[in-house]
């Protein structure tokens, strides 16, 4: 599958927190079919009544808009990349995700962040499209992406996969996207209490378990400021609306909802900025209280 532009990509939208620039790494918008699959209950009906949501978020016909991208800045001279997407080249059983060729790393590149600049790469979860980009094919093998960085995920998170039947479709995503990284020392397991950790100062592990067990969001704080980068916790801001609306391939619905309920609530109605993982542009907003659930006040990119 070809999805290579035809213009020279450029740097992506930015988001201020503090002394950090967020600068969001597009990857591919995701088919319309994505969302009737992956949040099921979120039918036509559901999304229509939520007004706010067009056009952005969805359109006129209830169909979600859901896109694949990371996030990327710079910390106390850390660059930091947040999850890294589908990747090219990889063999995958959903279509969207199959042998993709897009221009990722150059969009990387073109926000200042070469792949061996990249110091910390953030791993919210083991999912294919969250990991993909941990490796490239290079002479018929795939190795780190990111050679010189420090790669982060839960340990609760990695051995809940080392002990779980794989099937084959997630065993090929381990073998090309997680184990090279492993294999060449760079995967690093972090303990993640259920009030947090950090990695480093301003940047912290949130606890945020159920669509896998060792799901984690991420925290970012600079002078004051504050911003949450959602994983899939939150996969659509449709679930602000309606928090019980979870994912197809949620592990543990239940803890899902818990998990994203106890997120939102400690963001409404303050300035944390939310920036959603899949959320289709404009991508970031603030969490506000509506009748008895949420909504989300969009926040423009600065550029």
């Amino acid at each position: 599958m070809s999805t290579a532009p035809a213009s020279e990509p450029t740097a992506g939208p930015t988001w201020t927190v503090g002394d950090v620039t967020v600068h969001r790494i597009d990857e591919i918008p995701l088919p319309p079919a994505t969302g009737r699959w992956l949040l099921p209950d979120a039918t036509p009906d559901v999304v229509a009544r939520q007004d706010w949501l067009r056009p952005s978020f969805a359109d006129d016909g209830g169909v979600l808009r859901i896109d694949s991208h990371s996030f990327a800045f710079t910390l106390d001279g850390l660059r930091i990349l947040v999850d890294t997407g589908i990747g090219n080249g990889k063999q995958r059983a959903n279509p969207a995700w199959h042998d993709l060729d897009t221009d990722y790393l150059q969009r990387l590149t073109a926000a200042g962040f070469p792949p061996d600049t990249v110091d910390l790469v953030v791993l919210t979860h083991l999912h294919a499209d969250h990991v993909g980009w941990n490796t490239r094919e290079t002479n018929g093998e795939w190795v780190p992406t990111f050679p010189n960085a420090r790669y982060v995920t839960s340990r609760t998170e990695r051995e809940f996969w080392a002990g779980y039947d794989l099937e084959e479709a997630r065993r090929q995503m381990f073998q090309d996207s997680v184990i090279p990284v492993e294999e060449a020392g760079l995967l690093d397991l972090m303990d993640v209490p259920a009030a947090g950790v950090d990695i480093v100062p301003g940047l912290r592990l949130l606890s945020t378990p159920g669509h896998t067990p060792g799901h984690v969001a991420l925290q970012l704080t600079s002078r004051g400021r504050t911003a949450l980068i959602t994983g899939d916790c939150i996969h659509h801001p449709v679930q602000l609306a309606h928090p019980a609306i979870g994912a197809c391939v949620d592990i543990d619905p239940e803890r899902s909802e818990a998990s994203r309920r106890t997120l939102l609530a400690s963001l409404a109605d303050t300035d944390t900025l939310l920036l959603g993982t899949h959320f289709a542009p404009p991508t970031a907003g603030r969490v506000v209280s509506r009748a008895d659930a949420y909504r989300l006040t969009p926040v423009p990119a600065d550029a």
